[in-house]
């Protein structure tokens, strides 16, 4: 019996090349950091790595309304801006339907009746559009080309594998950027309680007052002056001031 051949060496170099690029663009995603580092490198990867690509744009969707945070070439941002004017167009099907939506032709395309003649007077023939996910915020990814049926088989493959990475990489960074705000919040609102307490204790010791008392006098003058109680004890901790809570002096 003759035995079973194994995949081809061009087969096995194509895979090969494919992990590799798999795993660098993982690796240039991740390694972003903030959200909008993140974004701009979904859209450079997009196009340096999808062969048919010419241009790529990115939909968010952001309290019910679509903008584009991020932009490379200026020819994306005309056509992203085309889809939101018509108010149609691949882009935003793939956020309302949450499916792929692909042009091969805009100028035979009949579905985008107003964004299909504008696009290919600005230059584009074929697009691809897929839909992003990241935590609960939608989005979508825009591909443009120049020429028509600009995408094959394997840069469909390789957009939904960038695609589904993306949404990963933008959860993560949110959730970093959300960790670190949320220590920035802590560690001011320490800092808002020293400051309080510094200022109550100037009070106790010179009014020979109560902690309550010395707070009341604070949040008093925090209302007379509509400034935050932070910056009124601030303000006596710098210039030994008593606080002006609008009140005549005791006598």
């Amino acid at each position: 019996m003759k035995p079973t051949e194994g995949p081809s060496r061009v087969e096995r170099d194509s895979f090969s090349e494919f992990a590799l690029s798999f795993s660098e663009t993982a690796r240039s995603l991740f390694a972003a950091g903030c959200v909008t580092d993140t974004l701009f490198r979904v859209v450079k990867l997009a196009e340096s790595t999808i062969e048919g690509c010419d241009y790529a744009g990115l939909f968010l969707l952001d309290t019910g309304v679509v903008t584009t945070p991020v932009h490379i070439n200026p020819l994306a941002a005309e056509v992203d801006s085309l889809q939101q004017k018509t108010n149609e167009g691949p882009g935003l099907d793939a956020i309302a339907h949450r499916l792929i939506f692909c042009a091969d032709d805009l100028s035979r395309d009949l579905r985008w009746l107003h964004f299909a003649p504008q696009a290919t007077r600005a230059g584009v023939r074929s697009v691809l559009a897929l839909p992003l996910s990241a935590d609960a915020q939608l989005g979508a990814l825009n591909l443009y080309a120049r020429y028509p049926s600009a995408f094959g088989v394997v840069d469909r493959a390789k957009a939904a594998i960038l695609v589904s990475m993306a949404s990963l990489a933008l959860s993560v960074a949110r959730s970093h950027e959300d960790e670190e705000r949320r220590a920035a919040n802590f560690h001011a609102a320490l800092s808002s309680r020293e400051t309080i307490g510094e200022a109550m204790g100037i009070l106790m010791e010179r009014e020979r007052i109560t902690p309550d008392q010395a707070f009341d006098v604070l949040r008093r003058a925090s209302q007379h002056l509509n400034v935050k109680l932070r910056e009124v004890a601030q303000n006596l901790i710098d210039t030994g001031e008593d606080p002006d809570t609008g009140e005549p002096p005791s006598p």
